[in-house]
């Protein structure tokens, strides 16, 4: 049963109705229409009532009279920020479209979009809803706007979805892209995984039978449902593998939800005691979670008709957040976040909020007019994490590319400063090698080392940059190695 609006959003659909009054979108529909559809995406993502507030008002003040001063004295301060937040994103598009690009009004542009998204996450779930139903109304626009809106999905917007571990929204935005960007493709692999599901029914309706008794006959209560791959999904996977069609090992996938993590492990043992298990195709995210929090057991096996299936185990908890990610839970994060960053606590954040807080670092810099290496930080916000380990197990989370510069100074400042040496897997290595998921990495300091200029050649994080900054300005460095 659907929640009844309070009277503050009932009071916001009618200053949004009349400030877009007279309004039509290019589908010809009243464009009221498109902020009650963001609506009730940020509903279904359960976010707080100022945001969906902020959702309803999102376009009026770029396209109607009405101002942020209306909004605050209407809605208060919070919803304010936030619609200006979103339409800085809206101005700053053009910047996110040619985000290899470094004109000079394009790289304000970029700079107006990590303010924005810097300031408060929210803006960026909300831009998120907006982008999602102008994407399910895109057949409405011209060609070549199709083309730059769809491209921008798959470069931008699919990828931060994937960083909030948004899963329905990251598939769904991508799917309606790519179908814009390359047509003929996406129909070709869409006939083909259709064409696959069709002839693997009747075997998926067995296993489905044979699973059940398995895990009915061990008193494991589960909810069981498929999975078929999505098109882009393959299209990425397809790359990876030459195009060989054989490589890919999930197009259809069975999930299995249960109680807790012991019946997931219970529920591994039961898959693996009725069909084969592939070397080296079993994975565990539960005890590694994924950098952006995902967790479940992968396991792909050959069935009793020769069929490759995978298998996906999770517990109710770990589903739910792999389906919507942080969105419902953003607003306690986002202040826990920024409470922690004001105490200096940024390390012990959840790893998957790191980048996060690291976006929230360069914004504060962009504020106070200091210079940002855009490259990296393109690398830090899209490129994807690694898993590093401290030598007594503790997981560091730290962008692809990463170096030991990088992993001392997420541990402390302090052990930064002071580094003379890195040992990676037990062994000696040197400050240029890069870090690779699943290195442990012990960092060897002296009290006698102070930090050199040339360390700044040396890491790639904004976090790890600020910290060795502070240091050389405080230390008056000269710019000696």
């Amino acid at each position: 049963m659907k929640k009844e609006d309070s009277d503050r959003v009932k009071h916001a659909i009618e200053v949004a109705t009349k400030a877009h009054e007279g309004q039509f979108r290019k589908t010809g529909e009243p464009y009221i229409i498109h902020p009650l559809a963001v609506k009730k995406i940020l509903e279904e993502w359960g976010m707080d009532e100022d945001t969906i507030i902020a959702g309803i008002l999102h376009d009026t003040v770029e396209d109607t009279s009405l101002t942020l001063s209306d909004i605050k004295n209407e809605f208060g301060e919070s919803v304010a920020f936030l619609v200006d937040g979103v339409t800085k994103l809206s101005n700053a598009r053009d910047g996110m479209r040619e985000i290899d690009t470094y004109l000079p009004e394009t790289r304000d542009n970029f700079l107006r979009l990590l303010i924005a998204l810097g300031d408060d996450i929210r803006v960026l779930i909300i831009k998120l809803a907006d982008r999602l139903h102008n994407l399910r109304t895109l057949s409405a626009l011209p060609p070549d706007k199709q083309r730059k809106i769809a491209k921008e999905t798959l470069e931008v917007f699919a990828p931060l979805a994937d960083r909030l571990n948004m899963g329905l929204l990251r598939v769904e935005m991508a799917d309606l892209a790519f179908k814009y960007v390359d047509p003929k493709r996406y129909d070709e692999l869409k006939n083909l995984i259709d064409k696959y599901n069709k002839s693997a029914a009747k075997s998926l309706k067995k296993i489905e039978q044979e699973i059940t008794a398995a895990l009915q006959k061990e008193k494991i209560q589960f909810e069981l449902s498929g999975r078929v791959k999505s098109v882009y999904s393959l299209h990425k996977e397809l790359a990876k593998h030459n195009q060989n069609i054989n490589e890919i090992y999930d197009l259809t996938a069975l999930r299995i939800i249960v109680n807790d993590i012991t019946d997931c492990y219970l529920t591994l043992g039961v898959v693996h005691s009725l069909y084969t298990p592939m070397g080296g195709r079993i994975k565990d995210d539960i005890a590694m979670p994924k950098q952006n929090g995902y967790q479940s057991l992968h396991t792909t096996v050959i069935t009793k008709d020769k069929r490759v299936l995978e298998f996906q185990i999770r517990t109710k908890e770990m589903h739910e957040y792999a389906e919507h990610g942080l969105a419902a839970s953003f607003y306690y994060n986002e202040q826990k976040l920024t409470e922690n960053y004001k105490k200096g606590k940024i390390e012990h954040l959840p790893t998957n909020l790191l980048w996060i807080t690291e976006l929230q670092m360069t914004a504060a810099r962009l504020r106070e007019g200091k210079k940002v290496d855009l490259k990296k930080l393109k690398l830090n916000l899209f490129a994807d994490r690694i898993f590093v380990y401290t030598p007594k197990g503790d997981i560091i989370d730290l962008p692809q590319g990463s170096l030991p510069l990088d992993f001392a100074y997420r541990l402390h400042s302090e052990i930064g400063d002071h580094v003379i040496g890195v040992k990676i897997n037990g062994k000696m290595s040197n400050l240029n090698k890069k870090l690779e998921h699943g290195d442990i990495v012990e960092i060897l300091t002296s009290k006698h080392q102070t930090p050199k200029r040339s360390w700044l050649e040396k890491i790639i994080t904004p976090h790890a940059r600020q910290k060795l900054l502070h240091r050389l300005n405080k230390n008056g460095a000269d710019g000696r190695a």
